[in-house]
């Protein structure tokens, strides 16, 4: 997590309507081998799936609207911020998949101490260097699928019309007084800090580094004021922070007795500076956090509070990093209060990334970068394992070696595998054409049903925001397939011919529609994958675009319909080892090769 501290797709189902022209299609009589016959008629051609248009969601319903933090711009994303975005935006997708209008929020943090500091060490000015920094941020989301509706800047000038019209507000009703300060400042939190918090030698617990004394004359907010209502919203909402072991740190912030806070800073230009005080510039929170409004007024001449909250705050979900949980669940509510604003409905603070069992750092030389890891292993690759490997809320590890197995094991094997031979068999025994529905098919089997309950565990987990625990149930239905395939054993039934080559181009048939099943229950952790999947099964990309949770009902695929050749949706990720050769006294390092990414462009599915 990376902050100071540190279409909608429609709201309709469409269960596939194509154009003819939409699917490879053969108009020719279905030609299978000769060993065997079907003993329905093949002449039938090709039977596509109907979509019936069906309202998932009511159009008058209130957005879903998800923030990642705005990252701070002193120096180019890391693996923390781009945790924290991929899980955002596999939020975002799931929500749209259920038809829901969403409104997915991030951005970056642009002003303060440090970043002057920054763009000066780089021999920038602090517009040029927050220039570079932003983009390279909305560079990385691309290059990771992130599908965000809105991307703000604490720079724009209809932010600095909202943080104004937000402080004079709050001045309004009497929570904002001005005082001397005197205290210990850590500089990276940018945040006086207890001593009680500190560790030895003043040294900030996040940065590990001394805390400086400084006293100021700044502007402050009346946080005391705001305790007990503080005390009686958590109450009343236990679920307004999760998980649940965050609710129980930030009641022990409050039980312990809330400070009022500095909300300004006399010492730094790059700012907002305080309405009728040009020597003050606002500070931090009273600045970052109003971007979460702020980014709702896009289309609006003149920026207006109000305005930007009627067009959808109350956020649904704020996402960030544990080490931001105290702004967001203490500080932030009792400015809204006090500004005559709703709350957000969430607050989900999840834990910190680690590197083989290290904390990273710069200064350790293990420091993980998002952009090396897409290059060399692709989005499909990244976004699945920090998502299925890491529990969310709680502290993960990176390790390059069990990253490349997971996924290996995972999407090549489990997922890629089992649709490439499946599909191999069809093209060899079938010319690469359904011969029945998948409802057909699987009539008395039990394994659609064992599908369908995965599916629904699944679904329960993407609502509860266990993203590992619905990879895992998304994962045993790829497991569960395979299982069936041996089991089944099609390529010998094919060679008995007569009923049993009719039962095993079902059985492939009952294989594809786990498959298609699979794509759009893991789309939100991997949006390229499924697309490739769909394509594969024959349909167009507007169909793919189209797809809603509805989808993953059994009895998409239906008799006739055409597959495409076959060929990997997921490359293995080679590893090539050798070791020390002690016979002959050679000795030679380990290297690892990545085919993990595929050639062709991997398009923003439902972006």
């Amino acid at each position: 997590m990376a902050v100071r501290i540190n279409c909608s797709i429609q709201n309709t189902l469409s269960l596939l309507n194509p154009p003819l022209s939409s699917l490879r299609f053969r108009a020719s009589p279905l030609k299978l081998n000769p060993h065997f016959r079907f003993g329905q008629n093949p002449s039938r051609g090709a039977l596509f799936c109907t979509y019936a248009t069906t309202d998932i969601t009511p159009s008058n319903a209130e957005p879903f609207v998800l923030t990642t933090p705005l990252y701070y711009v002193n120096a180019p994303p890391h693996m923390g911020s781009a945790y924290t975005t991929i899980a955002a935006d596999a939020i975002a997708r799931f929500q749209r998949l259920l038809g829901k209008k969403v409104i997915f929020i991030t951005g970056t943090d642009e002003h303060g101490e440090k970043i002057a500091t920054a763009a000066m060490a780089q021999g920038s000015t602090p517009p040029d260097h927050c220039n570079l920094i932003s983009q390279s941020y909305k560079a990385l989301w691309k290059d990771l699928d992130i599908s965000y509706d809105k991307f703000i800047r604490t720079t724009d000038s209809k932010h600095e019309a909202i943080v104004k019209e937000f402080y004079s507000r709050v001045l309004d009703n009497g929570d904002i007084y001005r005082a001397d300060y005197d205290g210990l400042y850590c500089v990276n939190c940018e945040e006086y800090k207890d001593e009680k918090e500190l560790l030895d030698n003043n040294c900030c617990p996040v940065h590990l580094k001394p805390c400086v004394s400084r006293k100021e004359d700044n502007y402050f907010f009346a946080l005391s004021k705001y305790q007990k209502a503080l005390e009686e919203t958590l109450n009343k909402n236990p679920n307004f922070v999760q998980p649940s072991f965050r609710l129980n740190e930030v009641q022990s912030w409050i039980k312990s007795g809330l400070r009022d806070f500095s909300i300004s800073r006399a010492s730094v230009d790059w700012g907002i500076p305080v309405p009728d005080d040009k020597s003050q510039t606002i500070y931090v929170w009273f600045d970052a956090l109003l971007g979460y409004i702020s980014a709702l007024s896009d289309d609006q001449e003149q920026p207006d509070l109000l305005k930007s909250v009627s067009s959808g705050w109350p956020a649904s979900l704020h996402l960030i990093g544990k080490d931001i949980l105290r702004f967001h669940a203490v500080y932030w509510p009792a400015m809204l209060m006090s500004a005559g604003l709703s709350l957000p409905k969430r607050v989900f603070g999840h834990g910190f990334l680690t590197k083989d069992g290290m904390k990273m750092g710069k200064s350790l030389g293990n420091t993980l970068e998002p952009n090396d890891l897409v290059d060399r292993f692709g989005t499909d690759a990244v976004r699945y394992f920090f998502l299925r490997e890491v529990e969310f809320g709680s502290d993960g590890d990176y390790s390059e070696e069990r990253f490349i197995n997971i996924v290996n094991a995972h999407l090549a094997n489990t997922v890629g595998n089992l649709l490439n031979r499946t599909l191999g068999l069809l093209k060899k025994n079938c010319q690469s054409i359904l011969v029945v529905d998948s409802t057909t098919a699987a009539e008395g089997n039990s394994f659609k049903d064992n599908v369908e309950n995965l599916v629904d565990k699944a679904r329960i987990h993407y609502e509860n925001l266990s993203l590992s625990s619905a990879c895992e149930a998304v994962l045993e239905i790829g497991n569960v397939g395979n299982s069936y395939m041996d089991q089944r054993a099609p390529w010998s039934l094919f060679k008995q011919g007569d009923t049993a080559a009719e039962a095993a181009a079902k059985d492939l048939v009952i294989i594809l529609e786990t498959v298609r099943i699979i794509a759009i229950a893991l789309f939100p952790v991997t949006p390229s994958l499924s697309w490739r999947i769909y394509e594969q099964l024959g349909y167009s990309r507007d169909q793919f675009d189209a797809a809603t949770w509805r989808d993953t009902k059994w009895g998409g695929l239906k008799g006739g319909q055409v597959m495409a050749q076959p060929k990997p949706v997921f490359a293995r990720i080679e590893i090539q080892t050798e070791v020390e050769d002690k016979g002959k006294g050679v000795s030679v390092g380990k290297t690892v090769k990545s085919k993990g990414k595929l050639k062709q462009a991997q398009e923003v599915a439902g972006a």
